[in-house]
């Protein structure tokens, strides 16, 4: 019989909720399951992971494949890195203290990263909010067209040919198709 450590779907239409499941792969998604492990919610920023990491091991020990999204979630909750670190104790690579140890390492380094992940996203989240009332200002960064810029033309001037005005014109102003072929 094989066994798969897998999410298995709860909540409504467009609000999911998962429980993770040891389960037999031939058992649907939602169906009957052996031993529930712990939940994941997506919907929480970041997301909330809820798991028993000492039922997870002994699964993982039996032979109980996780799917891909369930292989994530115990990597990012140290399952499989402790997996690895026992791994090493039974071929005598180093003891058993000595894997806790480091252990206890990486899980101090990975909490301290993901309170200061959740703290950017608090903070982010506190900025964003404005009033709607507040208006925003935004300095021009682009010059004004040379139209708008220059002095008010006299009616005599603006009736003039093209070519009289291209001469008269300011610098920074662009010319006309027919001065610049001249």
């Amino acid at each position: 019989m094989a066994v798969k450590m897998r999410l298995q779907r709860h909540g409504s239409k467009k609000r999911p909720f998962y429980f993770i499941v040891v389960a037999d792969a031939r058992s649907p998604r939602d169906g009957k399951f052996i031993q529930k492990l712990g939940s994941y919610n997506p919907l929480t920023i970041p997301a909330s992971i809820q798991i028993d990491r000492q039922k997870a091991l002994d699964w993982l020990h039996k032979g109980a494949q996780p799917t891909d999204t369930v292989r994530r979630i115990l990597s990012f909750k140290g399952v499989l890195y402790l997996k690895h670190l026992l791994r090493g104790v039974t071929l005598g690579l180093f003891d058993e203290a000595a894997a806790m140890e480091k252990f206890t390492k990486w899980s101090g380094e990975h909490d301290a990263e993901f309170s200061k992940r959740q703290e950017t996203h608090k903070k982010s989240r506190q900025t964003g909010r404005q009033p709607v009332a507040r208006r925003v200002i935004r300095p021009t960064s682009s010059p004004r067209p040379a139209q708008q810029s220059a002095q008010p033309v006299n009616q005599a001037e603006s009736t003039a040919p093209a070519e009289q005005t291209a001469d008269n014109a300011p610098a920074s102003a662009p010319q006309s198709a027919e001065a610049k072929t001249e």
